[in-house]
């Protein structure tokens, strides 16, 4: 199956480049772009893509707000893609609120051609795509400016958990991948898959970004923690 993305970038030939890498692999298909968040939004609204790349600062309408339209949508509109933002290291707390807003995820814009290529794919499958080494910066950098976390409300969700369903998520929280949780672990990496389908299951999270945010919201990860 083929994968329809857009991309909604303020620069040209930031535009010009992705589309021309995308459009040369046989899975992807760049169906649209767009130079700010709202004519982004009405692209997406036509052409129904899977995937939106999303940079987030624009004019107009910046990324963040347009993945809000995205990602909640009016009454009367159905479609809801995949929306992965395009970032830099200077603009965490825009970065943390996309994810809180229904991002799948966000990408550097300087990433190797093939992490581009791989990021549409992941997030196409329906998975989140949080790069571990920027994981521990962007949402710890910005989570140790938040005050501390009630005692109540997401803490008390935990209690759901399973012990081992508690330690995925803290490492999940800490940035690691899949298979680094499973090497620390002592798990096979289908184990740990699953472990994170219940941990998201029974704390009614959409995805593993809402996971990350949850744990620090929670109390369970502090930031800057070991």
């Amino acid at each position: 199956m083929t994968i329809r993305v857009i991309i909604v970038d303020d620069q040209a030939m930031v535009r010009a480049g992705f589309a021309a890498l995308l459009a040369a692999q046989s899975d992807i298909d760049v169906v649209g772009e767009a130079p700010d968040g709202r004519k982004g939004v009405a692209v997406s609204r036509t052409v129904h893509p899977d995937v939106v790349l999303m940079d987030v600062r624009m004019p107009e309408m910046d990324g963040l707000a347009a993945a809000r339209e995205l990602l909640d949508p009016p009454v009367g509109v159905v479609h809801r893609p995949k929306v992965l933002m395009l970032t830099t290291f200077d603009v965490d707390d825009y970065v943390y609120e996309a994810l809180r807003a229904g991002a799948s995820g966000f990408l550097l814009k300087d990433a190797p051609p093939a992490d581009l290529i791989s990021a549409v794919r992941v997030v196409a499958a329906g998975d989140a795509l949080l790069a571990p080494s920027v994981t521990r910066r962007l949402i710890a950098d910005f989570a140790r400016q938040r005050p501390a976390a009630p005692s109540g409300g997401p803490a008390l969700r935990l209690n759901a958990l399973t012990p081992r369903e508690t330690e995925v998520l803290e490492l999940i929280a800490r940035g690691l991948s899949n298979q680094e949780i499973a090497a620390r672990l002592v798990l096979a990496e289908q184990t740990v898959k699953t472990h994170i389908g219940r941990v998201l299951a029974k704390l009614g999270l959409r995805d593993r970004a809402q996971a990350v945010i949850f744990a620090y919201e929670s109390g369970l990860v502090a930031p800057g923690g070991a």
